[in-house]
């Protein structure tokens, strides 16, 4: 993946952006592609190592100046001086605490928490240490509200700076700017498995580029933006022709000399390779490790939202739901009335739709159509955007006034929350389908089916309809296989900026 340690910079896509703005751009890959890898590492330790100093400074000054929390006797009050031989000795054990820590080196796929705790685990034990050493050289006179204050000091700066540097990198990833181009072989299980997580997690910097397979049917059908490249020995002019920068490799090992000429091609190109186990299939799910007496165990978790995960999320369902829906009761009023007034026809649109492991419930929705909308669809068909057994079109004629507005915004979706509290719904979850649409889904995926559908879900938060229908089903399926209430928490909050920006609404 991409790092901090690692850019490896590209050309914009040129219909991406304007001209100025792809010039601009252009200069700016091309003068950092010439900056040194190395470099890139020693300046994030450099910007790391001037943030302490300047949390050391504050320190003492909200301890001096500020006197924050407990005043200062003049008697006692020792100037920045007397400090500062402290002030080295201070980076240098905050730097290898974070080398220890994992802090270094950077990793752009860690979030932002976990990166921050590993900050304040490293601040905290470098600041025991300085302590312990101040205590022996001059016990009376340094204040030990000045290292504490730099603890929580270090952690304010390096957490502004982590999110500095990952506003920064996903900015730039918009232009192909500190991605690497990867090329993926095999589109079996685990290839699948390696596609959703790029779909699902573009902060690792990673851009696939396509596949290929040996399957005559997946070496010549795309799976979304994702494209079929041909069979596995077209990997030597695909890695050249592409300007590959990595390979991925998702083939079983009953192929082994097939995977040994991969990565030796790869090598006499100086193209990183990298091989993803196949244990005879077990990672196409998480895999969970036990003990038998000193003998390892391997096995399956089971879909992670189960057992208590399922009384943790229905909990989180009928609580947040609940309150959604007395919060959103007024507008809902104004909706009604709004369509009532608009056009003829029912105010809310019901329509049988698939649930968990296939049955079938009636859905809501505010009515954002005409009230013959369904008979009309076939005279639209040509008029179809989407890929795959979805029927979407950007300006539905079919659409009224209100309807524009509401589905612009998501919130012809409110009444859902009856299908929440009623337990045919999660907040949470992948889109529900249609019967006939899930008729003409591929065998793999079915996984989507496991779970509740949701209000929103991991695509709405990461393009809504822009993306093809193949790329929704892998994120539901990420989504599936990683549920945490963390998770969900998150595509809430992601869900309201998605709402409100209205990208790939219709």
């Amino acid at each position: 993946m991409t790092t901090v340690n690692n850019l490896n910079l590209t050309e914009p896509t040129p219909q991406a952006t304007p001209a100025a703005s792809k010039r601009t751009i252009s200069r700016l890959a091309l003068l950092a592609s010439r900056v040194p890898a190395s470099l890139w590492r020693y300046l994030l330790i450099g910007s790391d190592a001037v943030l302490i100093l300047l949390a050391f400074v504050g320190a003492y000054a909200l301890r001096y100046q500020a006197q924050l929390f407990i005043s200062v006797d003049p008697a006692f009050q020792l100037p920045l001086a007397g400090y500062l031989p402290l002030a080295l000795p201070l980076v240098i054990v905050h730097l290898i605490a974070f080398r220890f820590s994992q802090v270094y080196p950077y990793r752009p796929g860690r979030s932002w928490v976990e990166e921050i705790w590993r900050v304040v685990t490293a601040s905290t034990a470098s600041v025991m240490i300085i302590i312990v050493v101040s205590l022996a050289f001059r016990p009376m006179l340094y204040s030990r509200l000045v290292f504490l204050y730099t603890a929580v000091l270090v952690t304010v700066l390096l957490g502004i700076s982590r999110l500095a540097i990952q506003w920064g990198r996903g900015h730039l990833r918009q232009y192909d700017i500190g991605v690497q181009r990867v090329l993926l072989v095999g589109a079996g299980d685990v290839g699948r498995m390696v596609m959703r997580t790029m779909v699902a997690r573009p902060d690792y910097g990673l851009k696939l580029i396509g596949f290929l397979d040996d399957h005559p049917v997946k070496s010549t059908t795309d799976v979304g933006r994702f494209k079929a490249l041909g069979p596995v020995e077209n990997a030597a002019d695909v890695i050249v022709q592409q300007q590959i920068d990595r390979v991925i490799i998702c083939l079983p090992w009953q192929t082994h000399r097939t995977i040994q000429r991969l990565l030796r091609e790869c090598e006499q190109v100086s193209v990183s390779s990298y091989v993803v186990p196949d244990l005879f299939q077990l990672t196409k799910n998480q895999m969970k490790f036990e003990e038998l007496n000193g003998i390892p165990l391997l096995s399956t978790r089971d879909i992670s939202i189960q057992g208590w995960n399922l009384v943790i999320k229905r909990t989180f369902d009928l609580v947040v739901g609940g309150l959604l829906g007395i919060l959103s009761l007024p507008v809902t009023l104004a909706i009604a009335l709004a369509i009532r007034l608009d056009t003829p026809g029912p105010i809310f649109y019901k329509q049988a739709r698939v649930g968990r492991n296939g049955r079938l419930f009636r859905c809501y929705k505010f009515r954002s159509m005409v009230a013959n909308a369904d008979e009309l669809r076939d005279q639209f068909a040509d008029l179809n955007e989407s890929t795959g057994p979805l029927f979407k079109i950007r300006n539905d004629p079919r659409m009224t006034r209100v309807g524009r507005f509401i589905r612009r915004y998501s919130l012809d979706e409110l009444p859902q929350l009856i299908n929440v509290l009623r337990g045919e719904m999660s907040l949470i979850g992948p889109r529900p389908n249609l019967p006939s649409e899930v008729e003409q889904y591929q065998e793999w995926m079915k996984k989507r089916l496991v779970v509740s559908p949701g209000i929103t879900g991991l695509w709405q938060v990461s393009g809504r309809s822009d993306l093809s229908f193949d790329e929704m089903v892998l994120l539901d399926i990420y989504y599936v296989e990683n549920w945490s209430l963390g998770l969900d928490v998150s595509i809430l909050l992601r869900s309201v900026p998605a709402v409100l920006r209205a990208r790939g609404a219709y």
